[in-house]
């Protein structure tokens, strides 16, 4: 097992690789009493094309399965999981993205019973014929009931518009269509393919003692066989990797109290070193609060004129193979509010410029901002970056940050935003 120590954070973390390739790091943090794990697949929604486990010819699965899959993992024969970790007092839960799938408990006693009702459940499949049918009725009413909310069709609208052609666009829940589609065999399919430990990692974080962890979970595997790791072979690519198919603007009508509009943009290069890739995002990050968060300028401008609210939001999402950015507010002035964030956008480097003095406030803030989340066990564990990322944890991404100075503003901004990567969604009310 390695150690390495944060010094100006006084905090260690310790690593360890599994002989069937499952990587555990673990963070104690003194005087907590809460214990947070978090068991990731690297595995998402966008992976629905791909060489199953010990074949030669691809397939395409129905889209949502990686979603439909993390419900189906709780289920068993005669028992649920949720139920086990209740007995033992700890909260689980689980979520899918694009690119992960992660299954979680919290717990302040029971921490060796708890981890292992997390690693038997995730690697003990259970598919019959009778359980997916019944899974199909609950996550149909789960993608209906989203349907009308005009927060998650604004920002699936604005992900059509920026990947008209790629997996992104599609919810990652699937539709009620394609999950009817889903069997058991495709299940078990995809489950041999990505759920090998070698695809998979460990983070715990809080309350525990990492020699106490790595033999609770060695002799957990240790009762197990498992298949010949194999590197999954999945099969993705951008239908245009230089943004050119992005729609630059559609529009929906929906019974909305107010009119809702999102700026999307997208981009086109992707660093390829993992650190890279992180210093690059934090770096954007930095950018998109130096252009709009609530101290600047452009923000101050725009609320004043009533071209945005208190529901403006913008956010940087990057994960593997892409990443955009987006921009949107409740606004009864759609087509200015777009105008005035593109705007402020394509001057990139003039607002900089202008906001010179302001940029190392900004950076501190959120070196602040990131530094306050190592007192939670849940941020330090969930920002683990996996493979993506090299590793990275959270006290990384804060030395990364300290890095960052102007000139990477100025880099950034070059690099991320083109003019075809940039579209508009509006949601229009039914009385308009």
């Amino acid at each position: 097992m390695s150690k390495e120590v944060y010094e100006e954070f006084n905090q260690p973390i310790y690593r360890q690789q599994l002989a069937n390739g499952l990587t555990l790091q673990m963070m104690p943090m003194t005087g907590y009493h809460k214990t947070y794990a978090s068991y990731t697949t690297d595995f998402g929604s966008i992976d629905n094309y791909f060489v199953p486990y010990g074949k030669q010819d691809p397939i395409k699965v129905p889209d949502g399965i990686a979603h439909f899959l993390e419900h189906k993992m709780f289920e068993k024969s005669d028992h649920d999981a949720f139920d086990l970790f209740g007995k033992l007092g700890a909260d689980s839960n689980a979520f899918t993205s694009f690119t992960q799938t992660s299954y979680l408990f919290s717990t302040t006693s029971h921490v060796h019973e708890s981890l292992d009702v997390l690693l038997d459940f995730v690697q003990e499949p259970y598919f019959t014929e009778q359980t997916v049918n019944k899974e199909q009725g609950i996550i149909g009413q789960e993608i209906k009931m989203y349907e009308d909310d005009a927060s998650w069709r604004l920002y699936l609208g604005i992900l059509g518009n920026l990947y008209p052609h790629d997996p992104m666009h599609i919810d990652i829940a699937g539709t009620v269509e394609s999950i009817s589609k889903i069997t058991p065999e495709y299940l078990m399919e995809t489950y041999k393919t990505f759920y090998q430990p070698s695809n998979m990692n460990l983070v715990l974080a809080g309350n525990l003692n990492p020699d106490e962890i790595v033999n609770w979970v060695t002799q957990n595997q240790n009762q197990r066989q498992f298949l010949p790791a194999i590197k999954p072979n999945r099969i993705f690519n951008l239908n245009d990797p230089t943004a050119h198919d992005v729609i630059p603007f559609r529009s929906l009508t929906m019974d909305v109290a107010r009119p809702k509009v999102i700026v999307g943009l997208r981009g086109i290069e992707m660093p390829g070193d993992g650190r890279e890739r992180l210093r690059y995002k934090l770096a954007i990050d930095l950018l998109l609060d130096v252009l709009f968060d609530d101290t600047s300028d452009n923000y101050l401008r725009l609320y004043n004129n009533e071209i945005l609210d208190d529901s403006f939001a913008y956010n940087l999402e990057m994960q593997r193979d892409f990443y955009f950015a987006y921009f949107s507010s409740d606004t009864d002035q759609m087509e200015r509010f777009a105008d005035e964030v593109i705007a402020i956008l394509e001057s990139a480097d003039q607002q900089i410029d202008a906001a010179r003095t302001r940029f190392n406030e900004i950076k501190n803030a959120e070196i602040g901002r990131l530094t306050g989340l190592l007192d939670s066990p849940e941020a330090v564990a969930n920002h683990y970056g996996g493979k993506f990322f090299d590793g990275a944890n959270l006290m990384d991404e804060i030395r990364e940050l300290r890095l960052i100075n102007l000139d990477d503003l100025y880099d950034v901004a070059k690099r991320f935003i083109v003019s075809q990567g940039i579209s508009v969604f509006q949601i229009i009310p039914q009385h308009r």
